[in-house]
């Protein structure tokens, strides 16, 4: 038994031996390739480099600067920017410039539509400055006129207006003037409060009313509708009025 335990260790031994001596061989084979490698080394002369003189001043130009501090918007800027993020959530809009675009647009339309009311509250009813030469002309109180229509002589104030060349005001004193030979007459309750459709409910004949519906829509074309009247047209309209005037003033 102790003959082959001796074999055992004998060949484990020899086994040993030639593993080390392989080992060995391999090490020495992986020297030898790494120490015929070539090595590259720079031969080529470093050159020596200096920074140009005040070459900081390059670097002072606004496109080096990385960082700027915001500007402060003032109140105006902030408006005009909530104003183009609602345009741009209006109408679904993808481009700013699009958007300030129709702003711009807007605000025209905006600027005109306050000149017309500007040039409209210096215009008189009678296409006359309030300022111009003619401002200092007697005034008259229409309001007073309509509450006292019993008591005014529209004959007279027609002839002034006459003269004064104020067409449309000599219609509307017509028109007044025949609501007044209506009530005289019965034909209607004169009240201020009333409407022309008030007083046409009102009448009777139907002659009558279609002639009063005329001259409503007459008068209220020239003096609400501030229509500009040539010498013909006024002399149709005068005639038309002094006619109604006879004929409600015989019923």
């Amino acid at each position: 038994m102790n003959k082959y335990l001796i074999i055992i260790f004998f060949l484990l031994f020899l086994n040993l031996s030639q593993a080390q001596d392989s080992l060995a061989v391999a090490q020495d084979t992986v020297a030898t390739k790494w120490n015929q490698k070539d090595i590259l080394v720079d031969s080529s002369a470093i050159e020596k480099r200096a920074f140009a003189k005040n070459y900081q001043q390059k670097y002072k130009d606004s496109d080096f600067v990385y960082e700027r501090q915001a500007a402060e918007i003032n109140a105006w800027e902030r408006f005009k920017q909530w104003l183009i993020t609602q345009i741009l959530n209006l109408f679904r809009l993808g481009d700013p410039k699009t958007a300030i675009t129709i702003l711009k647009v807007l605000a025209g339309i905006v600027i005109l539509v306050v000149i017309y009311l500007i040039t409209k509250a210096l215009i008189n009813k009678e296409g006359q400055w309030i300022f111009g030469a003619n401002s200092n002309k007697k005034k008259i109180n229409y309001n007073d006129i309509e509450k006292n229509i019993h008591l005014v002589d529209f004959e007279k104030l027609i002839q002034e207006s006459l003269k004064e060349d104020r067409k449309r005001l000599c219609i509307r004193y017509y028109y007044l003037w025949l609501l007044k030979v209506m009530a005289e007459n019965r034909l209607i309750e004169w009240h201020v409060d009333k409407t022309n459709s008030d007083y046409l409910y009102e009448l009777q004949s139907k002659p009558l009313k279609e002639e009063f519906t005329y001259l409503s829509y007459l008068y209220n074309y020239i003096w609400y509708g501030e229509f500009d009247m040539d010498e013909k047209s006024f002399q149709n309209a005068q005639n038309r009025f002094k006619n109604a005037l006879k004929s409600f003033g015989n019923e």
